[in-house]
């Protein structure tokens, strides 16, 4: 028999955990089903974490409607959630007098789609406020509302909200296909056996093309991925304070060098389309293509605090806007669509994706009420995400009292970033259990800083192994396939 749920959600990312956690505030039962062994490491896990203001988007487009209401649901959402969010504000800089006109263009796209708080700066304004920037600046456009955020915080943090709320979040379970009673979708199909439903909502990212095809939908929509690759610095040797955007360009947003939550400069992405959904090498070309845009933006970057290199596939779609009378091929897909009963359709949600997902979300409820479902809230709803310890952020006060009450959280584990034995297990006890090192270190920051794992990983394996009661030659840095261990030292075969 069918194990049966109301709404089942597929793909772990911000967009379906954003979904879940909203569809979580109802009556009904709720399922994310999740491919990877942890939530969070698809799209939503490489990105520059930027939570746009919108005045990129095409006016008129789902993603500018999407990007501008998204935005404004950030301060309540982290406010709720607890997870760290800063309206730092955004420029996008031009350098010479032949980029100038493309910032007029941006602020009246701004204005178009409702984007508040943007101001032309000129060249001196700029350079008073970041003196690293290129002395050929000739302005910039301010949106106040732009901010920064850690995405795998936020992802985490809305799938744990709506696991505190009865949603159910299976990982390491792969979509397959649709169980079908003629045109209407009953149920789907994975590795982890068949479930039953009422509604599924297709947030698979980068393979969200064929999760609609599936269900016999819009075969020529296409998703090819478009990878960027990023460098990160080190924290103590290189400070921007900034986020500075390039003027952007056909590919996109353009390389552009931010400081972050953590406090490290990253600099990118590049764009370069792709055939290869899993293909997230960097390549000598692209990193050298990226370190040329950051050092037109920053001439002082200087490669020696340079301390990882990572790339992240964008799910870059060929959908048509829904808007009437706007010619776009690029835009987000937000559908119930007609041929088939029981789905609700996301597609191509690139940058600003992670901006938008809590727009999307609501969107989803809402098209759920127009097809004729009765969603009551919930009396029993927290929207409420507690937050754990951050030791690191902690006075010296409050550390000592939190090691008077649990001596782990006084053994630190990761140098660089300062997290705790404590801080560790507590993930691998949380509503989402973090299994692997990766999973720790998305949501702790261990293994980020300069030794990059270094120092820590060996402990951080046995800790992973004593609370899961299972050996250390089971511990993977992010699931099937990526073992640490193979055996114990000086272990000989026979």
């Amino acid at each position: 028999m069918l194990e049966k749920y109301d709404y089942i959600v597929i793909g772990g990312g911000v967009v379906g955990s954003m979904v879940a956690r909203w569809l979580s505030r109802y009556e009904g039962s709720v399922l994310l089903v999740e491919k990877e062994a942890d939530i969070c490491m698809g799209a939503s896990a490489a990105n520059t974490a930027i939570v746009h203001a919108g005045y990129d988007p095409l006016p008129g487009s789902v993603k500018a409607r999407m990007n501008v209401a998204g935005n404004l649901m950030w301060d309540e959402l982290a406010g709720e959630l607890n997870f760290p969010f800063e309206r730092r504000g955004d420029y996008v800089v031009a350098i010479g007098e032949e980029e100038l006109p493309a910032l007029d263009t941006l602020m009246i796209q701004g204005k178009k789609n409702g984007v508040p708080g943007m101001t032309i700066l000129s060249g001196a304004q700029v350079r008073a406020r970041e003196p690293k920037i290129n002395p050929e600046v000739s302005g910039a456009l301010w949106a106040s509302t732009g901010g920064i955020c850690d995405p795998f915080g936020v992802t985490i943090a809305a799938a744990e909200n709506a696991v505190m709320n009865g949603a159910r979040v299976m990982l390491n379970t792969e979509f397959q296909d649709f169980i079908m009673d003629g045109s209407r979708i009953i149920g789907i199909k994975t590795n982890r056996g068949d479930f039953g439903c009422r509604w599924v909502i297709n947030s698979a990212g980068l393979y969200s093309d064929e999760v609609m095809h599936k269900a016999g939908i819009r075969p020529e929509f296409v998703i090819k991925p478009r990878k960027g690759e990023y460098f990160v610095f080190d924290r103590a040797d290189q400070k921007i304070n900034n986020v500075l955007f390039p003027v952007p360009s056909d590919k996109g947003k353009g390389i552009l060098v931010t400081t972050t939550l953590h406090e490290n400069t990253i600099v990118g992405p590049n764009a370069k389309v792709i055939d290869d959904k899993e293909d997230k090498s960097s390549t000598r070309e692209g990193l050298q293509e990226i370190w040329d845009g950051a050092q037109k933006l920053i001439p002082s970057l200087n490669q020696r605090h340079i301390i990882a290199t990572f790339a992240g596939l964008r799910p870059y779609g060929n959908g048509p806007t829904s808007t009437p009378g706007l010619d776009y091929n690029h835009d987000y897909i937000i559908e119930i669509p007609e041929k088939v009963q029981g789905l609700v359709n996301l597609g191509g949600i690139e940058s600003p994706g992670l901006t938008s997902a809590p727009a999307i979300a609501q969107e989803v409820v809402d098209l759920l009420k127009d097809a004729g479902e009765k969603l009551r809230v919930k009396k029993d709803y927290e929207p409420v995400r507690p937050l754990r310890p951050n030791f690191r952020h902690m006075t010296h006060e409050d550390r000592r009292l939190l090691i008077d009450m649990d001596p782990r959280y006084g053994r630190v584990i990761c140098r660089c970033e300062n997290v705790t034995e404590g801080e560790i297990v507590a993930e691998i006890h949380a509503p989402i259990p973090a299994t692997t090192y990766d999973a720790i270190k998305r949501r702790t920051w261990l293994g980020t800083g300069r030794c990059q794992g270094g120092f820590d990983m060996p402990r951080v394996v046995q800790i992973l192994a004593n609370e899961l009661g299972v050996s250390p030659l089971e511990i993977t840095k992010k699931g099937s396939g990526s073992d640490f261990l193979i055996r114990p030292t000086k272990q000989v075969e026979n």
